[in-house]
């Protein structure tokens, strides 16, 4: 029996995957209608015990409170669904008659969400629906620290899609997670994509477990409070939206900056706020507390209320205090409470004009959240723009409070737990998530021209085959034409009519040739019974006469030298069996050799060019 927290993930996750692949099988056949039908009733679900899930997330993890979690499992189970409602996302989308192109949605199969601790029943809400709605079945991966909450909310939702015709298996969600669980999820065979909200850790191994992922970045979000900007309203959003659910969206509010010309109004109204101001002695306990040593959040304080916080920090704070501001001047791994702090705790910026102001929000975003969300307060709509366009954020929030700006409450965003923040984070997506996401587009195309009313294509004239040894086919005859003559005008072949004389150059190459070839390798009496390739013609090569070998072997007779015997082809089989015999292979100017033959040939010094 398995008692390995790890292995028993890894064997559950097997099993609920090949479940849900078996549901998908079914599901991909359903209707819009039929979808649609499921994805109301699940939503109803959802409302009705958004209280109920909000408050066991809170018993269960520790972070945030009940009242803002329950307007997030709102948002998630109410607005996202009326947003959704009449999407065509299965079947023919739409039809385009003037381009003759018909775009028809098809789902991506079984999709691997990966939840996190901070929103673990409205996250399990928004991927259960965003992905049902696309045709997909889901296999959840909740947190550790959520996993209760985050079962419950997939069963509720299980139950009354089921009541509604889905298929058995529909949503299926992981009672035993690991990170080796996790992992197996993300890279099984039948997995279609993945959907990955978490740590920096969890994203990374969604993108390289080699599926299709969406991933999210962290979000180290900054406020430009313009001078042109309503200060009192834009100061009383930035409190509520650092204070929502005590920080833990991962699009809070983490750094005020603020022209210096402000100072005043933004101090009273943040006094008025009741905000607490740390001193210097607080905000170094803070940037103790906050941050690990090693530079990331400490997670005990994560969510906590700032009473909390400030207790766990050694200093105490007013108990109606919404959040803690500090105020600092240094961006960057120095100063701790520059970066994200999933925390009721706000950096504080004071600077000289709009231009320092763009310059240390970029800095923000660049340290530890490039790519996600900032958000800017004027009037001015020129500088909005300049804003806007220099920002390294996909979301950049006019006039509103971040997180509920960020996931499409108070803008016309799309409605989203899931923010992607881009290539410039490594994400695969800028958008907020949604159905539209989890779905691929099958375009049917027809034809409206022929190739030829398209494209106009140059003639083509096909180029000479190179010359050999990398020289041009004119030079290679050219060559080869002066050696020709040269050998003739030595005897050694016959001058074709009419040919040029050799240039001295030439001439002086190919006589070192001949003598370099004379001294080196003299010809040697080979045996009688030496003889050539039998599939190439040209007899015996190299053979001395028989009646002269004897008379040379008595000593009767000077030896004479030997026949040389100039073969007409030489092929590979010819130099292999010279080879075997240590003898040379006497050519002419007019013997062909194959190329495999001169290759192996040249390596053995196997072939002699000779005179006739």
């Amino acid at each position: 029996m398995l008692t390995d927290t790890d292995l028993l993930s890894v064997q559950e996750v097997r099993t609920k995957v090949e479940r849900a692949y078996a549901a998908f099988q079914v599901y991909r056949d359903f209707s819009q209608q039929q979808v649609d039908e499921i994805v109301e009733r699940m939503a109803a679900a959802g409302r009705a015990h958004a209280v109920a899930l909000a408050e066991m997330a809170v018993e269960e993890t520790g972070y945030g409170n009940v009242k803002d979690k329950i307007a997030k499992n709102m948002l998630c189970a109410d607005y996202l669904p009326g947003k959704m409602r009449g999407m065509k996302t299965l079947g023919v989308l739409r039809e385009l008659p003037d381009e003759r192109v018909v775009e028809i949605g098809v789902p991506m199969g079984v999709v691997a969400a990966v939840l996190p601790v901070t929103n673990p029943t409205s996250t399990a809400i928004f991927k259960i629906l965003i992905s049902l709605k696309a045709g997909n079945t889901i296999v959840i991966s909740p947190h550790p620290n959520a996993r209760r909450c985050t079962s419950h909310t997939a069963d509720l939702l299980y139950r009354a899609a089921r009541e509604a015709g889905a298929p058995e298996n529909v949503i299926q969600c992981m009672e035993t997670p690991s990170l080796e669980g996790t992992s197996a999820l993300m890279k099984h065979d039948r997995t279609g994509v993945i959907l990955s909200t978490g740590g920096a850790g969890i994203v990374r191994a969604a993108y390289s477990s080699g599926k299709p992922a969406f991933g999210v970045g962290p979000g180290n979000v900054p406020v430009l409070l313009e001078r042109t900007a309503d200060v009192k309203e834009a100061v009383a959003m930035v409190v509520a939206g650092k204070a929502f659910d005590y920080g833990t969206v991962c699009s809070s509010e983490q750094s005020l900056v603020v022209e210096e010309v402000l100072r005043d109004q933004v101090l009273a109204e943040l006094r008025a706020r009741r905000v607490h101001f740390c001193d210097e002695a607080q905000k170094d306990a803070l940037r103790r507390l906050l941050m690990t040593p090693r530079g990331t959040i400490n997670p005990k304080c994560v969510g906590q209320a700032p009473g909390k916080i400030a207790g766990m920090a050694g200093f105490e704070i007013a108990p109606d205090a919404p959040i803690m501001v500090a105020e600092i001047r240094e961006v960057g791994r120095q100063e701790p409470l520059s970066a994200e702090k999933l925390s009721p705790v706000l950096a504080l910026y004071f600077v000289k004009d709009f231009r320092a102001g763009c310059e240390v929000c970029e800095r923000v975003l660049n340290f530890g959240g490039r790519g996600h969300t900032c958000v800017i307060f004027s009037n001015d709509d020129a500088r909005i723009r300049e804003f806007g366009l220099r920002m390294p954020a996909m979301r950049v929030m006019v006039n509103t409070p971040s997180p509920q700006g960020s996931t499409g409450v108070t803008t016309n965003l799309w409605p989203s737990m899931t923010l992607g923040c881009g290539a410039m984070a490594g994400n695969i997506t800028g958008d907020n998530v949604g159905p539209q996401h989890l779905i691929n587009i099958k375009r049917l195309a027809y034809a409206v021209r022929r190739a030829e009313e398209t494209l106009v294509v140059p003639p083509y004239e096909p180029r000479a085959a190179a010359a050999p040894a990398g020289l041009a086919a004119k030079e290679a005859d050219a060559v080869g034409a002066a050696v020709d003559r040269y050998l003739a005008s030595r005897g050694i072949a016959p001058p074709p009519p009419g040919t040029a004389a050799v240039s001295g150059a030439t001439a002086e190459i190919v006589d070192r040739f001949l003598a370099a070839r004379r001294s080196a390798a003299p010809p040697r009496p080979v045996p009688a019974s030496a003889e050539s390739c039998p599939s190439c013609s040209g007899g015996a090569i190299g053979r001395p006469a028989p009646v002269e070998q004897k008379a040379a072997a008595e000593g009767r007779i000077e030896p004479p030298a030997p026949e040389v015997v100039i073969v007409d082809f030489v092929c590979e089989n010819d130099v292999r069996a010279a080879m075997q015999a240590s003898r040379k292979i006497y050519i002419g100017p007019k013997t062909i050799v194959t190329p495999a033959a001169r290759e192996l040939a040249d390596r053995h010094d196997i072939l002699v060019l000779a005179q006739r």
